[in-house]
């Protein structure tokens, strides 16, 4: 199930700006794409309720300015973020999509919603969200609160090499920016 017909994902961003412009208004005449665009840009319809409310964080948390729109600035930034951005960057930026109540902690509930939608939407359910989450506040929760700030997630993260794999292969969008940049969309 790889990127097909994209086979170098880590060269996409050595492209010339024009050519990235004409990918992003191909799909997007106006230079800005809509939380509905980007659903319908990547056929994702008849989705669970947790799948749905992922895609929606997601669109979130790379629409940097709150317009409702994701125009190219914020693609180029977000298609960095994801191909080349430091582990830091990375983690935050989960974090950030994790905390979906915005009070800047993250609950087991947050994060076993986040699992579950990226399990519907790749259909991959190797493991529960559920033992997923647990191994993840078992290791890193330091406090015990059953929740956890910015701080506590990098430095827990970074510190215990299988959750960074876990979380690095977890939320891994390569697939995703491959839809969006080959313009391709998903078919049965």
């Amino acid at each position: 199930m790889g990127a097909r017909g994209s086979s170098n994902l880590d060269d996409i961003l050595s492209e010339d700006m024009h050519h990235w412009y004409k990918k992003f208004m191909k799909d997007s005449a106006s230079g800005l794409v809509t939380l509905f665009e980007l659903k319908t840009m990547l056929s994702l319809n008849g989705m669970t309720e947790e799948a749905n409310s992922y895609v929606d964080q997601v669109f979130f948390t790379f629409d940097m300015d709150g317009d409702g729109y994701i125009d190219f600035v914020e693609y180029i930034a977000a298609l960095s973020l994801m191909l080349r951005g430091e582990i830091n960057q990375k983690l935050k930026w989960y974090f950030k999509l994790f905390d979906q109540d915005g009070n800047g902690k993250i609950d087991k509930e947050e994060m076993e919603t986040i699992f579950q939608a990226i399990q519907d939407i790749t259909r991959s359910y190797d493991v529960p969200p559920q033992d997923i989450v647990s191994l993840i506040y078992e290791k890193i929760d330091i406090h015990g609160e059953g929740e956890l700030t910015l701080e506590e997630f990098i430095s827990g993260a970074k510190e215990q090499p299988e959750i960074m794999e876990m979380l690095t292969k977890m939320m891994d969008l390569t697939n995703v920016l491959a839809i969006i940049l080959d313009g391709r969309r998903n078919g049965d």
